[in-house]
């Protein structure tokens, strides 16, 4: 029982206010000790940040968007009304996420910052072993059949 509430208060935190919150972290961290404009000067890193940046901003936005369409929450843990498996959720079942850690990679890049991306895994760990499976469990509950047969044919990453 104590080790439920620790997970409830957790899982009241939006998902993309937890990438936010560890980037700021991160930031705050890379102004102390700057890696990232010593170990990265070069334009081509910026480029390649905004292309990732955008490339997430797009993935995570379509996620959102049909999410909106087919009516059914996007807040983990909640009850879902639809099983979104059409757009990119073909390719993940989670392209929500992999659109936020894109764009944070990107945005790191963009700034030139190192210290949001050696935490970045503690965010994918948060997700993976925190959020995801209280997800799934409620979408095996709410599509009994349809949850698990989706759940095999579609990685949850990439």
């Amino acid at each position: 029982m104590m080790r439920a509430r620790p997970l409830q208060f957790l899982m009241r935190v939006p998902v993309p206010w937890v990438f936010v919150l560890m980037y700021l972290i991160g930031a705050a961290l890379e102004r102390r000790w700057p890696l990232g404009r010593r170990l990265m000067t070069m334009t081509h890193v910026e480029i390649a940040g905004a292309v990732l940046f955008t490339i997430g901003a797009v993935i995570a936005g379509s996620g959102l968007t049909i999410f909106h369409k087919a009516r059914t929450t996007t807040t983990p843990g909640e009850r879902s009304s639809t099983l979104v498996t059409w757009g990119p959720y073909r390719f993940t079942r989670n392209p929500m996420y992999v659109g936020l850690a894109l764009a944070y990679i990107g945005e790191a890049g963009i700034l030139r910052h190192v210290w949001p991306l050696v935490l970045l895994p503690v965010v994918l760990v948060y997700l993976n072993w925190v959020v995801i499976p209280v997800e799934e469990a409620r979408l095996t509950e709410a599509f009994l059949d349809a949850y698990p047969q989706y759940r095999r044919s579609v990685r949850r990453w990439i």
